[in-house]
């Protein structure tokens, strides 16, 4: 009984175990990949997507309307009190009262209601919920755009933090080297104990942005996992590099693309289409409906189904309704829809001019930051080549180490500013999608 116990403990550790490395295992992530996590496992995505479902299911309900209803309802009386009559005695005529059961315990009855004419009630009920069903499915389009554009910068964020990282190595290992040789200069008493010092110091000092620089990286690493709805203990590789991908897009060409498939223009037209329907449901709440309507009842005192227990009835309505007077809530239902049409109107002529601006800024940012990466690019190498006259130099006692820590300094600041300008070049292409309203496609 124990051995069983014991090997019963060891194989649930066992799985344990497993399931703890499964679960810690390294996961690689590219750009397409993560765009798909998020697009599959971001709640706040997800929840847009769910609005779908729901404006979908108001249709059908929205629908019902047309249908006729048909109810079933039983009836059985627990206690009453009986009618009480008063006749005279035929024989005595002395008052008697009798008591007399007008009720029936038992009842069963079916009732039937149809719309024949409601003055377009029905139909601008419909046609409302179905607008509403495509403002709903541009807004999931929306958050669609949305979640690319962000996993897109979470993705380069990260791709950018890896390069200053490296940076600030090279950096660090360029202090070190130069200090090295300082060093070893300084004990052949070719170099003085202050410039020892001096670049021991600097060492000293471009370590702290090194480790800001690798948290830095954790911090956009925990962004990414946190949008990908990822288990932030979850190691995560991300495979990718920022690349340039020269591209020259038109700007009138992407404005006219921009105001054809921007989720939000469409989506305030379907909501001006909706105020449209709710004004001529607002004036048709004064005309008159018509409907018909029946009941079938069957009922009996005791619950048996003998001859001439049970009796029925049924009646068959044509109902005519015909308000009258409502208090004016029709013509304030009017005056809502009829403002609430202007208002988007408004919004509509507003978010017009938003996109455009959104078209034409993504543009010049993308000129600035192509232009900014092909200077940089050649300033990269001016500044690696300086460093090595520099450091050359500074061996045969023609500059000072002031001198190469300046050049120094000047490589990692157009290193810096040379990855900035790649990520801002392929952060501004991803907002230029957004702002033309660009489907992602896996």
């Amino acid at each position: 009984m124990r051995k069983g116990r014991t090997v019963f403990w060891v194989v649930l550790l066992t799985l344990w175990a497993v399931q703890i490395s499964f679960s810690q295992e390294k996961i690689t992530l590219t750009l397409e990949e993560s765009i798909r996590l998020a697009l599959s496992q971001n709640p706040y995505h997800l929840a847009n997507e769910e609005r779908v479902e729901t404006a979908k299911a108001q249709i059908r309900e929205a629908a019902s309307g047309f249908l006729p209803s048909l109810n079933a309802q039983g009836l059985y009386t627990l206690d009453e009190k009986l009618f009480e009559l008063e006749f005279p005695d035929p024989l005595t005529g002395q008052p008697q009262r009798i008591s007399i059961d007008f009720t029936r315990d038992y009842q069963f009855s079916l009732s039937l209601f149809l719309p024949l004419f409601t003055s377009g009630r029905l139909t601008s009920g419909f046609k409302q919920a179905k607008y509403n069903f495509l403002s709903t499915e541009e807004a999931a389009r929306q958050s669609e755009h949305t979640t690319v554009f962000n996993a897109k910068a979470a993705f380069y964020g990260i791709l950018l933090a890896k390069e200053f990282v490296r940076v600030a190595e090279e950096a660090v290992e360029d202090a070190e080297k130069h200090f090295t040789n300082v060093k070893r200069l300084y004990e052949l008493g070719m170099a003085s104990k202050f410039d020892s010092i001096r670049t021991e110091v600097r060492v000293a000092n471009l370590k702290p942005e090194l480790i800001a620089s690798k948290n830095n990286l954790r911090i956009a690493e925990l962004n990414l996992k946190t949008l990908l709805y990822i288990n932030l203990s979850q190691p995560v590789e991300i495979k990718g590099e920022l690349k340039f991908e020269d591209v020259k897009p038109e700007l009138d060409g992407c404005i006219t693309r921009a105001l054809a498939n921007r989720p939000e223009i469409s989506q305030l037209r379907y909501q001006k289409n909706m105020a449209g329907e709710m004004l001529k449901l607002a004036r048709a709440s004064a005309l008159p409906s018509l409907a018909v309507s029946g009941t079938y009842n069957y009922w009996a005192d005791q619950f048996n189904f003998g001859e001439d227990n049970w009796q029925n009835y049924y009646t068959v309505n044509l109902a005519l309704t015909i308000p009258l007077f409502n208090g004016f809530s029709a013509s304030a239902r009017v005056a809502q829809s009829k403002s609430m049409i202007r208002e988007l109107d408004l919004n509509l002529k507003g978010i017009v001019d938003i996109v455009e601006f959104e078209v034409r800024e993504a543009l010049l940012k993308l000129d600035e930051a192509k232009e900014t990466l092909l200077s940089q690019e050649k300033n990269v190498e001016q500044a690696q080549e300086s460093l090595r006259i520099a450091e050359l130099s500074f061996s045969e006692g023609m500059v000072t180490t002031l001198d190469v820590s300046a050049v120094q300094i000047a490589l990692s600041r157009a290193k810096i500013n040379h990855s900035r300008a790649l990520y801002d070049y392929v952060i501004s292409l991803a907002q230029l999608d957004k702002a033309m309203g660009v489907e992602w496609k896996d």
